[in-house]
């Protein structure tokens, strides 16, 4: 779905994402007051939906960077998966935001997720720069 938060005309970068993340974004994004990143929350990944996200693609003119964000590792998740079906959409290089490759899908210890956690959301609406 077409992010209704912002317009599509002021539109720089989109951010795709599944999960709870999600809302993480939106929520960092409204407190930053960005208005030039639009959130898309892929619900179905599989069957892919090729046409829904290329239409989303399509609605926005002025796109200058496509990213994935997800929390769960590099290795894991959605990402190996999008990378391929969402890279073949975009016009350019799609970008992941998320965590490195690791043999585990957590810490294990709440206060490093909590940090490893906004370090992405950070990372993924440039807030760090």
């Amino acid at each position: 779905e077409v992010d209704a938060d912002i317009k599509a005309d002021k539109v720089k970068r989109i951010l795709f994402c599944t999960g709870k993340i999600y809302y993480e974004l939106r929520e960092e994004r409204k407190k930053a007051g960005i208005t030039d990143t639009a959130i898309i929350r892929v619900e179905q990944l599989y069957p892919f939906p090729d046409r829904d996200i290329q239409t989303i693609l399509e609605s926005y003119k002025k796109i200058e960077e496509v990213g994935w964000v997800q929390e769960e590792p590099r290795n894991q998740g959605a990402w190996i998966y999008m990378e391929n079906l969402l890279g073949h959409l975009c016009k350019s290089r799609l970008n992941y935001y998320g965590r490195s490759a690791s043999p585990s899908p957590a810490t294990g210890y709440y206060k490093v997720h909590v940090k490893e956690q906004q370090a992405i959301i950070n990372e993924a609406l440039l807030l760090n720069k």
